[in-house]
C-alpha cells in the first residue's frame, strides 16, 4: 500500500534556512485568531492548501473548509492513532481487516454501522509554523451519528492539526445508527484554522475574556434569556418541555433502517427516527448507547467577529455526549431586530447506565473565539445554510411528513 503524496503538494517547497513554506504571511493582515473564508481561500492560492483537484468554492465555509473524501476506504479493526514517530500510512499497513482497498469512486460503498473505516481525503496541507487546525464533523454529520475524526501523520490526537504540519489528512469514520453509502467527493467533515502571534504560540486556543462576553451581550444578545456563563463558555440547557404538554421534543434512531446515503435529501424521517413527545414530568430517560436528537432550551446567535465551539460539559455532570459536530459559523442564528433566532441541535449518547435528563437541565458550553476578520458571507447568507433560524432539527437529509 502506498498512499503517497500528489506531485503538485511535492513542489510546494520550504525555506532550507528557516523550515517554512516558500510563501509569506504578508496578505494576510494583522490581525489573529479564526481565519475566515477569504483567507482560507488565500491560503488554496498560496498553496497551503492543496488537493487531488480543484478546491471547490462550496467547500468554503464562514469559518472553516469542507474536507472531502478520497477515492478508496481501508476497514480497519478499531481506531488508533499513529503516534509520533509514525506515519498514519505506516499503521494502515498493520491495522486494516482487509488487504484490498475499498473503492468509492462512482457510487461509493458502503460503510457498516460499528465498523471503523480509515479515509485518505483529498485535501493536503503546507501550513507556516503560525496555523494551525481544528477539525470536526460537519453538522449533517452528526446528525447521523456518524462518528467522524481528523488524523495527521505523527500525531497524538484526534481532529487537530499542529502548527507547521505538511502532508495529507485522514478520516476516521465510524457510522453509529446507520449503515451509510459515501463515495469519492463526500464531505462529512470541517477543518477550521486558528492563526497565532509568537506570544500565544504554546496555546491551543484563544477565548474571549468572560468581562468581554458580558458586555457583548449587552449590545448583541448572544443568547434570548440571561447570560450564563460557565468556566469561560456560554452554558446550554436541554429543552424537554412543549406547550401543551405532548410535543416532539426529540428524535430517536432506529436500530434496524435502511442504508442511507449521505449525499441524497429526500428520505423519510420515519423510517429512521422514532419521536420523543414532552412528558407531563419534563423528564427524559436516556437509553445506554442509543443516539438522540434534542435542542438546547436557548435561542442564540454568533456574533459576525466571533466563532464557537461547543464542548463537553464536565465527566461528574452526566454520563452522556452531547458534542458530536461543534462548529457554529459567524452569523448562526442572527435573527430580525438583531434577536437571536436559533437553537443548538444536541446529538446525544448515553454511556454505560440509563440516565435521567431533565427540562433545563445543563447539557453543553459554547466556548467563543475572535475571528482574525469577520467573513464577507455571514451563515445564513447562502443556500448551504440548511440550519440557520431552526429549532429541533433532523439533518438536512430527511423530510417530514
Amino acid at each position: 500500500m502506498n498512499i503517497g503524496l500528489p506531485p503538485l503538494f511535492a513542489d510546494a517547497g520550504r525555506d532550507s534556512r528557516t523550515d517554512t513554506p516558500l510563501f509569506g504571511l504578508n496578505d494576510f493582515g494583522p490581525q489573529f485568531g479564526v481565519l475566515p473564508r477569504e483567507k482560507i481561500a488565500l491560503m488554496g492560492r498560496r498553496k497551503m492548501i492543496q488537493a487531488e483537484s480543484k478546491i471547490e468554492d462550496e467547500q468554503l465555509q464562514p469559518a472553516s473548509l469542507d474536507l472531502r473524501l478520497g477515492d478508496r476506504a481501508y476497514r480497519v479493526r478499531g481506531s488508533f492513532l499513529p503516534g509520533r514517530h509514525h506515519r498514519v500510512e505506516e499503521r494502515l499497513h498493520a491495522l486494516q481487516s482487509d488487504d484490498e482497498a475499498i473503492s468509492l469512486k462512482g457510487n461509493g460503498a458502503v460503510l457498516e454501522r460499528n465498523c471503523v473505516y480509515v479515509i485518505p481525503l483529498r485535501e493536503y496541507l503546507n501550513l507556516p509554523k503560525e496555523i494551525f487546525g481544528v477539525a470536526n464533523p460537519k453538522s449533517s454529520t452528526g446528525r447521523l451519528d456518524i462518528f467522524t475524526r481528523l488524523t495527521t501523520d505523527y500525531s497524538d490526537v484526534f481532529d487537530s492539526v499542529a502548527l507547521g504540519y505538511e502532508g495529507r489528512l485522514y478520516a476516521e469514520v465510524s457510522p453509529r445508527s446507520f449503515s451509510v453509502r459515501v463515495r469519492e467527493g463526500s464531505k462529512l467533515n470541517q477543518l477550521r484554522f486558528r492563526r497565532l502571534n509568537s506570544q500565544h504560540l504554546d496555546r491551543a486556543e484563544s477565548p474571549i475574556a468572560v468581562k468581554d462576553l458580558r458586555e457583548r451581550h449587552e449590545k448583541f444578545p448572544l443568547v434570548d434569556g440571561d447570560l450564563e456563563l460557565r468556566r469561560g463558555g456560554l452554558v446550554l440547557r436541554v429543552g424537554l418541555a412543549t406547550e401543551p404538554a405532548g410535543g416532539v421534543i426529540g428524535y430517536k434512531a432506529q436500530k434496524h433502517a435502511d442504508i442511507l446515503d449521505v449525499d441524497r435529501g429526500d428520505y423519510n424521517a420515519a423510517d429512521y427516527w422514532v419521536q420523543i413527545r414532552a412528558r407531563p414530568d419534563k423528564r427524559l430517560i436516556l437509553d445506554p448507547d442509543e443516539f438522540y436528537i434534542l435542542a438546547s432550551k436557548e435561542r442564540l446567535q454568533i456574533p459576525p467577529d466571533l466563532a464557537a465551539e461547543m464542548v463537553a460539559i464536565d465527566a461528574a455532570m452526566g454520563a452522556f455526549r452531547v458534542h458530536y459536530a461543534g462548529f457554529f459559523d459567524p452569523g448562526f442564528g442572527a435573527g430580525a431586530n438583531n434577536r437571536p433566532s436559533a437553537r443548538a441541535v444536541l446529538e446525544v449518547r448515553s454511556y454505560e447506565v440509563p440516565f435521567f435528563l431533565e427540562d433545563d437541565q445543563v447539557i453543553g458550553r459554547l466556548v467563543y473565539e475572535k475571528m482574525a476578520e469577520p467573513p464577507r458571507v455571514l451563515y445564513g447568507a447562502g443556500a448551504a445554510s440548511n440550519y440557520q433560524g431552526q429549532g429541533l432539527k433532523l439533518s438536512k437529509h430527511f423530510r417530514m411528513e
